[in-house]
């Protein structure tokens, strides 16, 4: 059975109505969940993905109203690019893209396939791709977008570290995967980690950058990715690798939806690892209207949901 690496990634936006237009409407994804950052809560966390939520289509939003932008830089979670069906699907967005004055690259080679490079209107650095293994699928279906171009979930992330090989051995240590390939993009040389069972054969791409100064955290980044746990006991045994490793982390921390932690790797990325049993309460949330839909609140929450909302 396929499970993905990538669990979910989450970004930073100024402004969740604008999010909503852009990841909704715009990009064709499904709403899961209208909720606050249980660790922050004023600041609005908004859920995407495919019409089940299951873990590898899931892509969340923080709202971050006041704060920096984002400084460009190496030890970064660069880039999440999503899966669509085909090259021709590359073709139709490349076009919904330009129609509405979205960034974007063209389309251009990348690893014997090819790939969309865009920004959302935070700058959020984006992009699709070819899907590249067969699998069953479930996009969220648009009067406005095709079912054979819709997005089907996460191809990959692309990170950018000084010390690749310092971040390679720690994933392939502390989880499924292996390098599968090594090759240079703009200079760069990435490497590559997957795994043969992969959801939508989801890998991890290391580009290997010491020229740069290190990136700022703010609006427009990547805050976290979530790499894949298939239980709890799985996350038990990378919580025993953490702790061996004295890597930074948070302990294990129940987010209701799922089971997850917290920790820096070697190249001071944030990787969360969570629990592939996930438990979204979605309700219909298909509206034009952003207001209209409900906030969801945990039970240990709902009792401060009038200052919450207050807040927000």
């Amino acid at each position: 059975m396929t499970s993905p690496i990538i669990h979910h990634v989450s970004v930073i936006n100024r402004d969740v109505q604008r999010s909503f237009e852009f990841y909704h409407k715009l990009l064709g994804m499904e709403l899961l969940l209208k909720t606050v950052n249980q660790d922050d809560m004023e600041m609005y966390h908004l859920f995407y993905g495919d019409t089940t939520g299951r873990p590898g289509t899931e892509f969340s939003v923080f709202e971050m109203k006041s704060g920096p932008t984002k400084a460009y830089g190496t030890n970064s979670l660069e880039r999440t690019i999503f899966a669509v069906p085909s090259e021709e699907s590359l073709v139709f967005w490349e076009k919904r893209l330009r129609e509405h004055d979205v960034f974007n690259c063209e389309i251009e080679d990348y690893n014997g396939s090819k790939i969309l490079r865009f920004e959302d209107y935070d700058g959020v650095l984006l992009g699709l791709t070819p899907v590249n293994k067969q699998d069953i699928y479930f996009p969220r279906e648009a009067a406005d977008i095709p079912k054979e171009h819709a997005i089907l979930g996460i191809d990959s992330v692309h990170c950018r570290v000084r010390y690749a090989k310092a971040s390679v051995r720690a994933f392939e240590k502390m989880f499924d995967v292996q390098e599968i390939s090594q090759f240079e993009d703009n200079g760069y040389q990435v490497t590559v980690l997957g795994r043969e069972d992969a959801l939508f054969g989801q890998t991890l791409h290391l580009y290997e950058d010491r020229t740069r100064n290190l990136e700022e955290m703010g609006v427009g980044a990547i805050q976290h990715i979530a790499l894949n746990a298939r239980d709890y006991s799985e996350l038990l045994a990378v919580e025993e690798q953490i702790i061996n490793k004295n890597f930074r982390y948070s302990g294990i921390k129940n987010r209701e939806f799922f089971q997850s932690l917290y920790y820096r790797e070697p190249n001071n990325l944030l990787i969360e690892v969570a629990t592939e049993q996930t438990d979204f309460q979605k309700v219909d949330m298909d509206t034009a209207d952003f207001a209209a839909i409900p906030l969801y609140l945990p039970p240990f929450l709902e009792t401060r949901r009038s200052f919450i909302e207050s807040k927000l």
